[in-house]
């Protein structure tokens, strides 16, 4: 691998995220409760954390895990975490809406995104529930202040998922809005995921963990193997 991609982690406690550092991981997504797909951390986590590394950390903003679509009153309380997390030195939020028809809830992200001032703005996996994929992302490009996607091309593990993945990259260029692959990776095939896809940032969350467990601490020596094949 001839180039530097981006390496993103998930982080679930302070240890979480200094090992990450120590070991060569670029950026953070910090969250609560990995087994749902990651809630938002509460906000004292946020600020031990931000304060333990000098990468960026980026915070999951995601009330409940029942689905994507949000009312009134999860709302009020993602802005309210939105709010919180601004005064902390986190780079930025982790959000995604849908609404009841499947799409991406603009009005809900016109509402929210204001908030987040000037943290940058992933949007998460609500994005691999979408039936159009590519128009969905013609929607997120809209929006200046989001930087990034994560996905794993649909519903299937990203390694299932190289076709959709690289038309989302090849869609992605030339706009402020990247691609990052997340879900399924492994360390021993992501050479050949990178190459496949052209994605210039990937996500991982159990894989470089013991015992490759959700629930495990980070493994230094997984981690450091996969920095290195990534960081060349």
């Amino acid at each position: 691998m001839s180039r530097h991609t981006v390496l993103e982690v998930i982080a679930t406690c302070v240890q979480d995220a200094i090992e990450a550092e120590r070991n060569g991981v670029d950026r953070i997504e910090l969250i609560t409760a990995i087994t749902e797909g990651g809630l938002t951390p509460g906000i004292g986590m946020v600020k031990q954390v931000t304060e333990a590394v000098r990468i960026p950390v980026n915070v999951m903003v995601r009330p409940h895990s029942r689905s994507f679509v949000y009312d009134k009153l999860d709302k009020e309380t993602m802005a309210e975490e939105i709010r919180a997390i601004a005064t902390t030195k986190a780079s930025g939020i982790v959000i995604g809406l849908l609404n009841e028809e499947g799409r991406i809830d603009t009005a809900g992200l016109e509402e929210l995104l204001p908030l987040a001032d000037h943290l940058n703005v992933t949007f998460h996996r609500a994005f691999d529930e979408l039936e159009d994929q590519l128009a969905g992302l013609r929607v997120l490009q809209t929006y200046p202040q989001i930087n990034r996607v994560l996905t794993s091309g649909g519903l299937m593990p990203a390694p299932q998922a190289i076709d959709q993945i690289l038309a989302l990259e090849e869609a992605s260029r030339g706009s402020s809005l990247r691609i990052l692959a997340g879900s399924g990776l492994t360390i021993e095939g992501i050479s050949e995921f990178v190459a496949a896809t052209g994605v210039s940032e990937v996500h991982f969350g159990s894989a470089v963990r013991v015992g490759s467990s959700g629930l495990a601490p980070i493994d230094p020596e997984r981690l450091s193997r996969l920095a290195g094949i990534l960081h060349p």
